[in-house]
């Protein structure tokens, strides 16, 4: 990484990056942002010689980040085994698809416009990165997404380069065997998908679905949802149909999750539910849907939803 100068407004150029490392670290736009912010008030405590001797206070910003999130991964094991129901990483929108009546202005301050969406941050990928130990993930993260050399994840990770990269080779294996899916006709399952639960058809659901598929929901005990993964594509297609009759009222919408096509319900011009897929062989293999709405906070400042079908 290139030096930058040590002025608030050299330092204050990495809040992008720092975001987008924290964020796929994490998974959370709000644990991301409040460990950015964290780098920062240490990087301000420190005195104007200390501050001056570092050579690239965006290697140090980059460290600190990465330290603070290192802890709360360790952290979060613990609190999710108290979470309700499944945990699930934080969607997030595409702000380009959705109308601002505030202004374009109102949102450049939203920490979620300041990442960027690419295969790094699809809930596929996301949560491939669950499955690492924290040490994996941010040696998997710095290096193979954002190409860091493993000299400077050794200074995070308090181990050797070698190690470092070791870590990094297991982390590799775990996204190998678990995969991610191709984006090629990911948009037309998705819109037969919608089609399919808007009219409550059973049988195209099944169809649509692998009969391995998986669903996954995250309501955080703050809403009704499943506590425990549907399997079996028959069962997750009933699902979602009773789920469809027992709730009139929001509108089912095509929009981009995490930079790929997914599904979003808004009631009232509100959004309560935001689905993903990962789409293998033309099928959808699995859901994952959030309903906590803490985690959907990001989608209720991009504005009201452009015009789009509804579940009648």
């Amino acid at each position: 990484m290139e030096p930058v100068g040590t002025g608030a407004g050299g330092v204050a150029a990495e809040r992008r990056q720092l975001l987008n490392v924290a964020y796929r670290l994490l998974g959370s736009v709000t644990e991301a942002e409040d460990a950015v912010q964290d780098a920062y008030a240490r990087w301000y405590e420190l005195p104007r010689l200390r501050q001056e001797s570092i050579l690239s206070p965006a290697a140090w910003l980059t460290t600190v980040t990465s330290r603070i999130c290192l802890d709360l991964l360790g952290s979060a094991r613990l609190r999710r085994e108290r979470y309700v129901g499944a945990w699930l990483p934080e969607p997030l929108p595409d702000r380009t698809e959705w109308n601002h009546a505030a202004g374009p202005a109102a949102t450049t301050a939203d920490p979620a416009d300041q990442i960027i969406l690419d295969e790094s941050v699809t809930l596929a990928f996301l949560v491939v990165l669950e499955s690492m130990t924290p040490a994996e993930r941010v040696a998997f993260v710095l290096h193979d997404v954002f190409r860091y050399p493993f000299a400077q994840i050794a200074e995070v990770l308090d181990r050797t380069p070698a190690a470092c990269k070791q870590l990094a080779a297991s982390a590799r294996r775990r996204v190998g065997a678990k995969g991610t899916s191709p984006a090629a006709g990911r948009a037309e399952v998705v819109r037969q998908v919608r089609e399919a639960w808007e009219t409550k058809d059973v049988a195209a659901l099944v169809r649509l679905l692998d009969p391995a598929a998986v669903m996954t929901a995250d309501g955080g005990g703050l809403v009704g949802t499943v506590l425990r993964p549907v399997e079996g594509g028959a069962r997750i297609a009933q699902y979602m149909v009773a789920v469809a009759g027992t709730a009139p009222g929001p509108r089912l919408l095509e929009r981009s999750v995490n930079g790929v096509p997914g599904l979003v319900a808004e009631r009232a011009g509100t959004v309560v539910t935001v689905a993903a897929f990962d789409i293998t062989d033309g099928h959808v293999s699995r859901i994952w849907v959030v309903r906590n709405p803490e985690k959907l906070r990001p989608w209720r400042r991009a504005g009201r939803p452009a015009p789009g079908a509804g579940i009648p």
